[in-house]
């Protein structure tokens, strides 16, 4: 009987961890989490303002949602593909009462509609950022602002910049150039 209970546990504890990794991964980014005073610091320099909406693409434990909605009192929508970070950010949120701030919608980021976004945050490699423009242009309406942490846009020129932070902010539409256009543009 215990040797069926561990057995019962491992396939549950295997399971648990296919869904917290694997299935992110197989979108193209594992959960890396980063530290909350880099995104605050993201989200100053994004502009992000009270009342705004600001969509998580790849909200992994919700980090960025509660931040925005808690200290900068936004409107926080998040996307996340997995099922297991998706189930306890919405057992977060209705737990603190929050469900009137922060949305969570399961689903992939490359098909979410973002129409309706004043900022877009986003954590995600180089590689990830070139597949994910050409959704970008076409959903963010003219002057939402999207912040990117760790990677640039190759072709587009970002506004703001925090180079110790890697934080890269850009403001739809994108404005054509490089990492190496706004680095002369300012003396860098």
């Amino acid at each position: 009987m215990i040797l069926l209970l561990v057995y019962g546990l491992s396939i549950l504890l295997f399971i648990l961890i296919f869904l917290w990794i694997l299935i992110p991964a197989l979108y193209g980014l594992p959960p890396v989490p980063t530290k909350p005073e880099r995104i605050r610091k993201a989200l100053r320099l994004a502009n992000l303002q009270p009342r705004e909406t600001l969509y998580d693409l790849g909200a992994g434990d919700g980090r960025v949602l509660f931040i925005a909605a808690r200290e900068f009192r936004a409107k926080a929508v998040g996307i996340e593909v997995g099922p297991i970070q998706y189930a306890l950010i919405w057992l977060h949120l209705t737990a603190n009462g929050l469900g009137d701030q922060i949305q969570i919608k399961w689903g992939n980021f490359y098909k979410a509609d973002l129409r309706d976004a004043d900022v877009v945050f986003v954590y995600a490699t180089t590689t990830e950022t070139m597949k994910l423009a050409p959704h970008l242009e076409e959903q963010m309406k003219p002057g939402t602002r999207l912040v990117s942490i760790s990677a640039d846009f190759p072709e587009w020129e970002p506004s703001a910049l925090d180079e110790r932070e890697l934080i890269f902010v850009y403001h739809m539409p994108p404005k054509r150039g490089s990492m190496m256009s706004y680095m002369l543009k300012k003396g860098l």
